[in-house]
């Protein structure tokens, strides 16, 4: 499915402003240019794609508005892809090269904060209010939070609760934030607000479960990247958790995943183990749950076009294949 298909005209539309304004705020500097442009191709914009429709759902508010916005959320997504890549030591992104590969981890810390800082930029100068810039503000704290989590339990298997509380945190607190945000534009009531909230929340999971899934057994000339990255990395994922609980062959599973040096041969072992047990169904299960749970928040006062399309990227997260 086509993610711009899941979006109704006139969103459709405001993505093409939306990559211009992108292009337009990391065009201050010739190097940076240079350094951030390859950083954004291929991206589904999903978040900012999120919060336009939110804050269109029901009146058409005029993108001097809303698209400094939209590309700060993207901007901030960007910067933390970066971050991700230095700590992951991720050679590629999107199919291309990651700043750290290309210029170092030092030069591609700096272009991670410049994107961070560049975002709060444009949020500051268009006046979006103290409630804006808070959500902003804990969004990349809980990012960080996330982050740090993660890298202090490499190699060591989490509980699902864990597991639930690192994804919330890396994931659905975004998208989450960006659906709170549209709604907050929108001046929607507060039910409205929380509903959306909700939404965004449901997706997030869903988005993460499935990515999680990808990373074992997508198609690597689709994701852009190889097989296998998270385990190598010491990122133990739902695949591998489902997989220890259920698999005959777990002893050598769980050896395998908590050694702390993960070859190529081990990913293709693991690969095997927890294809020969229900995860994959598992997952998909637990994934197709949360999205449901983000229909029923969908607000009944929605536009029908919004509502449509909102409800068009809650199939696609579960069935896309990047």
């Amino acid at each position: 499915m086509n993610f711009v298909a899941a979006l109704n005209e006139a969103t459709s539309k405001n993505l093409f402003v939306l990559e211009e304004q992108i292009r337009q705020a990391i065009a201050e500097d010739p190097f940076i240019y240079e350094a951030c442009a390859p950083l954004f191709k291929g991206g589904k914009r999903l978040r900012p794609m999120l919060f336009l429709l939110c804050a269109n759902s029901q009146k058409n508010f005029p993108s001097e508005k809303t698209m400094p916005l939209a590309v700060a959320l993207e901007l901030i997504h960007t910067a933390s892809l970066v971050h991700d890549d230095i700590i992951d030591t991720s050679k590629k992104r999107r199919g291309v090269e990651t700043a750290n590969s290309k210029y170092g981890a030092q030069i591609a810390v700096l272009i991670g904060d410049y994107l961070f800082a560049k975002a709060f930029q444009l949020v500051a100068e268009n006046n979006y209010g103290v409630a804006v810039t808070t959500i902003l503000s804990k969004l990349v704290k809980n990012l960080c939070v996330g982050e740090i989590m993660q890298d202090r339990s490499l190699y060591e298997i989490p509980t699902l609760a864990e597991y639930y509380t690192r994804i919330n945190l890396k994931t659905a607190i975004f998208l989450s934030s960006c659906c709170q945000l549209g709604a907050i534009v929108a001046q929607m009531d507060k039910r409205e607000v929380e509903n959306l909230t909700a939404y965004g929340t449901g997706l997030g999971l869903a988005f993460q479960i499935i990515d999680d899934l990808l990373d074992f057994f997508g198609d690597e000339k689709i994701t852009g990247k190889p097989n296998g990255g998270d385990l190598k990395s010491g990122v133990i994922t739902l695949p591998v958790i489902r997989a220890l609980e259920i698999s005959e062959e777990s002893p050598a599973l769980k050896k395998l995943v908590t050694s702390g040096a993960v070859t190529n041969s081990d990913i293709d072992t693991a690969i095997k183990i927890i294809r020969n047990t229900d995860a994959v169904d598992y997952c998909r299960t637990r994934a197709e749950a949360h999205i449901e749970s983000a229909r029923v928040n969908l607000p009944i006062t929605l536009k029908t076009s919004v509502a449509l399309a909102l409800d068009q990227i809650a199939d696609f997260i579960v069935d896309r294949t990047r």
